[in-house]
């Protein structure tokens, strides 16, 4: 009988290849997810380049014997997704790349325990049990790092303090500390070799706060800010960051779909502790397919609409996006959302791109308590709106805004965000029973942007294409009025390497271009008009 053997260091390595991070950055992150996982409230780290080492102690829950020794296989996991932010049972596993030694000393009740842990050959990660150094106090876990080489950033203090503030940017925030304490009840302290980490609140010349709510609901679902800034910030920190229990998952301008005239001078931060069920296992995106996929696209347009209401507030709108080209493309973006549904059979990669519907949009089970065919769940994205009443029972619609009623015990668990000067709030609802908004969509969209140094028609950004208006043969295709197909055939030229193989791209495009060209003999799909 055969055995079936693991390179175990390829493995790691390509482990390491799939997280977005540098991998000083990834076992830093990971680390500091399973110490928040395990209720810790207090992280101190102690980087010694004498003796290259990191030590990282928490004051957690610590691990008993049996989960002390499951810790030490790869991908395994006690906690399940949605739990936290740790769940995929790698961790500190990719340290092993790096290290001459990992340490992990762990208390919990009575157990205390510690073992060591290296690489010893490619396919052996041999560890033992060892007397506990005494890194801990009564309760929690520490893990010390005997790094290779003197010159890791992972000795480095500044290092470590500024992957800390990128990655887990709303722990530092006071603006986020009510909205995250059923989650962090005491709060985090993260402190680096003894000084304790600054929390600075939100100060910008122009600042507006982000809410999303559950319909009907006073607490957020999410909950964040937008601020714009006079002098350009650094590339690391443009765009919007949306982030899930503390952590954050991406940043940027290109995952949100939505674009500034002046994207160096805006950011944001959006948390959202709901999309901690639709991570991805390297903990650097979020799943697109299946129910768990359905609540990120979900969230995903309502900080669409509340970041580009605040931008429209703040006169920040691209020339050409009128009320007239916006009708223009509706029809153009139902024929593409028909041809992408006839071809995701023969092209499966394709799927995360339809919006299929079966008498219906999809509805979403976004509290957990409802499933795909029960009644939908509403939500409004609010900017700094502020608090409605309740609806009375036959009431389909949220009631107008009007002065708050007393907070119940139940309310002052969160704090409402400040109230804006904004005139109007920014909404989106997700599929449901709502009259008369009209339902957001999950499918492929398509939006414009300047790129005169791009050579490409357009590109894939998530669910988006962003067409190139800078593009000689757009200018070529507006002058000739055939915009239409322009766009059809840079969204082809797109998709093409996420549908199929390069050497199978040429059929693909092929194929799509014939399949919108039918969607002309095809009858239009009218939607009935709701009562009143």
């Amino acid at each position: 009988m055969g055995e079936t053997r693991v390179d175990l260091e390829h493995l790691l390595e390509d482990l390491r290849d799939a997280y977005p991070s540098s991998i000083e950055e990834t076992i830093l992150t990971e680390i500091i997810a399973n110490s928040l996982d395990s209720g810790a409230s207090r992280i101190t780290m102690t980087a010694d380049p004498a003796q290259s080492t990191l030590t990282v102690v928490d004051n957690g829950s610590g691990m008993q014997r049996k989960a002390m020794r499951q810790y030490h296989d790869i991908a395994s996991s006690t906690k399940m997704r949605g739990q936290g932010i740790g769940f995929a049972g790698v961790g500190i596993k990719l340290g092993l790349l790096v290290c001459e030694e990992v340490l992990t000393e762990t208390r919990r009740g009575t157990t205390h325990v510690a073992t060591r842990w290296h690489l010893a050959s490619r396919h052996r990660a041999p560890w033992q049990w060892v007397t506990p150094p005494g890194l801990i106090g009564e309760q929690g876990t520490a893990v010390r790092l005997k790094l290779q080489t003197p010159l890791s950033p992972l000795l480095d203090p500044g290092f470590v303090e500024g992957a800390l503030r990128r990655h887990f940017q709303p722990l530092l925030e006071p603006l986020f500390d009510s909205f995250l304490a059923s989650y962090y009840s005491t709060g985090i302290a993260l402190e680096v070799n003894g000084r304790a980490l600054d929390r600075h609140p939100l100060s910008a010349p122009d600042e507006a706060p982000l809410a999303i709510r559950l319909a009907r609901r006073r607490k957020p679902s999410a909950l964040g800010y937008l601020s714009r800034h006079t002098a350009p910030f650094p590339e690391d920190q443009r765009g919007v960051a949306i982030s899930t229990l503390g952590k954050v998952i991406k940043r940027g301008w290109d995952w949100l779909g939505v674009t500034s005239l002046q994207p160096e001078r805006i950011n944001g931060l959006i948390e959202v502790p709901d999309l901690a069920a639709s991570l991805t296992l390297n903990k650097g995106d979020f799943i697109r397919t299946g129910t768990r996929g359905a609540i990120y696209l979900a969230y995903r347009k309502a900080i669409q609409e509340a970041v580009s209401r605040q931008l429209e507030a703040w006169g920040d709108t691209r020339a050409g996006t009128t009320d007239a080209s916006s009708r223009m493309m509706r029809p153009l973006e139902r024929d593409l959302d028909r041809v992408l549904e006839e071809l995701s059979d023969d092209f499966p990669l394709l799927a995360s791109l339809v919006e299929r519907r079966a008498g219906g949009q999809k509805r979403l089970p976004i509290d957990g308590t409802t499933t795909d065919t029960a009644a939908g769940t509403e939500a409004l994205a609010v900017l700094a709106a502020p608090s409605t009443a309740e609806p009375g029972p036959n009431e389909t619609e949220p009631a107008q805004p009007q002065t708050p009623p007393p907070p119940t015990d139940k309310d002052t668990a969160e704090t409402e965000p400040a109230t804006s000067t904004i005139l109007a709030s920014a909404s989106a609802m997700f599929p449901g029973h709502g009259r008369f908004r009209a339902p957001i969509r999950y499918g492929l969209g398509v939006q414009f942007e300047d790129s005169p140094d791009n050579s490409e028609l357009g590109r894939l950004v998530e669910s988006t294409v962003w067409m190139n208006q800078a593009h000689p043969a757009y200018r070529r295709a507006q002058a000739s009025r055939s915009v239409g197909y322009h766009i059809s055939l840079a969204v082809a030229l797109a998709l093409a390497p996420l549908a199929v193989e390069p050497d199978q791209e040429h059929t693909f495009i092929t194929k799509f271009l014939s399949h919108w060209g039918q969607a002309l003999d095809q009858p239009q799909r009218h939607r009935r008009r709701p009562r009143r």
